[in-house]
């Protein structure tokens, strides 16, 4: 068994696409994850499967989600172990940042091209953006709510699907993920 982390694009927003997560939890449990567990309404899944690529289980919990609600919701997934490398090679020391300003936007496939130019143009003055191949390590020390960088933005510039998660939830997902069992059929 494996443990992954998911991480849903859009829902339970404003009202919109409107997921209960123990109802989710359920929905997805017909797949064959295992030791589900979600945190927050803004669809943050920890569970164990049979490893599998990433896309595959994307593509999974994609159809389930449609089937089971009626709507489609970008779904991206990392295992454990790519989950803990993203938070080992975050690029800002927190004690010199703002925590609560700090975040990872998650891309489901690396970009083809990364027009940097381009993106600069929708940053704030004071943001600070690094790219690393899946992922895009942010730091909006005026407010996500000043910037004009947003998944939005990533997705239409870079052709890639994006979801973001500030640094306390990532490392919150981290800790759930270290909290499954270790399984004794092959390594985490």
């Amino acid at each position: 068994m494996q443990t992954y982390i998911a991480i849903l694009r859009g829902i339970n927003v404003s009202g919109h696409k409107i997921i209960k997560m123990a109802e989710l939890s359920r929905h997805l449990a017909s797949l064959g994850l295992s030791y589900l567990t979600t945190y927050i309404q803004s669809g943050n899944i920890v569970f164990q499967t049979e490893a599998l690529e990433n896309s595959i289980l994307e593509e999974k919990i994609h159809q389930n989600i449609k089937e089971n609600y009626g709507f489609d919701v970008p779904v991206i997934v990392r295992s454990k172990q790519e989950w803990q490398l993203i938070v080992n090679q975050f690029p800002f020391n927190v004690e010199d940042y703002d925590v609560k300003r700090l975040a990872i936007t998650f891309l489901k496939e690396k970009p083809v091209h990364i027009p940097i130019e381009e993106l600069e143009k929708y940053k704030a003055s004071s943001d600070e953006i690094i790219y690393h191949r899946k992922e895009i390590y942010l730091s909006i020390p005026d407010g996500f709510g000043i910037s004009k960088i947003t998944n939005t933005v990533f997705e239409r510039k870079l052709k890639v699907a994006a979801t973001t998660r500030n640094w306390r939830t990532t490392l919150k997902l981290m800790e759930m993920a270290n909290q499954l069992p270790i399984s004794t059929k092959g390594a985490q």
